[in-house]
């Protein structure tokens, strides 16, 4: 995505990996091929391989520079843990696109996880010498509480759909090391970051907000996987914790920010990313903002 300047703050991101990746027959489980087929025919091309009946899903990090913080939205997949096909893809590209931003491990003041799955935890922890410890050593993490406390029962259950590598990889050494910020659905870091409750893709997932200069952008991390579902709310994913509430959720905050000129940031819309929500009837109209 080109860089977003809200007020007085700078949103980049930093690309894992992109391309073709799954069938929406695959991925949505209320998917009707011949809807579908009218949906992606009017979408953006670039939002749909045809060559391989795929989406084009991105996986990327969101770094937020503001005149006193520097913050990262979700961290991808990260290095070093060990995770099967497809997940096993080069990580050497985000280190590269971090490095290219100017940063280092130590610049970053704040981690934001809008929930806990394997690719928007990755980056969190590094191995060193055998331990897994945080990747940025200064920061501070904001994991929301019930969502940390929903996955380390279902880790020591042997339940959780991620494998235990995700939630004793990622986050148990975050908070083992006193760097999280366990926090509630109204938490607000100051006047520019705060949290907005979206549960369903995950118990407590969380969308990410930030106001500058009277105008507004906001992380919707796995609200939404692909710009379909702003044509067909209702269409949750495989991976969904609960797919009635996420699309409840979906449905929700649509309805809330369409025509409102708020810069929406789905984690993985491919290039240009941001983009802004109309209303269409029952559905919604993703228009991706092009500088």
């Amino acid at each position: 995505m080109h860089t977003l300047k809200i007020g007085d703050v700078t949103i980049t991101s930093i690309i894992e990996r992109d391309g073709p990746w799954r069938r929406p027959e695959d991925m949505f489980p209320a998917y009707d091929p011949e809807v579908g087929k009218r949906h992606l025919a009017e979408l953006d091309p670039f939002v749909f391989d045809v060559a391989s009946g795929r989406m084009v899903i991105t996986y990327q990090t969101f770094v937020v520079r503001t005149p006193t913080h520097t913050i990262l939205v979700d961290t991808c997949t990260g290095e070093d843990k060990g995770h099967p096909p497809p997940m096993d893809f080069p990580k050497k590209p985000w280190l590269d696109g971090f490095h290219a931003a100017g940063l280092r491990f130590e610049d970053i003041d704040y981690v934001f996880c809008t929930h806990l799955h394997i690719d928007h935890t990755g980056w969190n922890t590094q191995l060193r010498n055998g331990r897994w410890v945080p990747t940025f050593p200064k920061a501070k993490y904001i994991f929301h509480k019930r969502e940390y406390a929903t996955w380390e029962e279902a880790t020591k259950q042997g339940n959780n759909p991620h494998g235990p590598n995700v939630f004793l990889f990622n986050c148990e050494p975050v908070v083992a090391a006193r760097q999280a910020l366990l926090v509630g659905d109204d938490f607000a870091l100051d006047d520019t970051f705060w949290l907005t409750p979206t549960p369903g893709h995950s118990p407590c997932h969380c969308c990410v907000n930030i106001r500058s200069g009277g105008q507004r952008a906001v992380v919707v991390g796995d609200l939404m996987h692909h710009a379909l579902q702003c044509r067909e709310p209702d269409w949750s994913t495989i991976f969904d914790w609960d797919k009635e509430q996420a699309a409840r959720s979906r449905r929700k905050f649509l309805g809330e920010v369409a025509g409102t000129g708020t810069f929406v940031m789905p984690v993985h819309f491919p290039h240009p990313t941001v983009g802004r929500i109309e209303a269409d009837g029952e559905r919604f109209r993703y228009g991706f903002v092009r500088s």
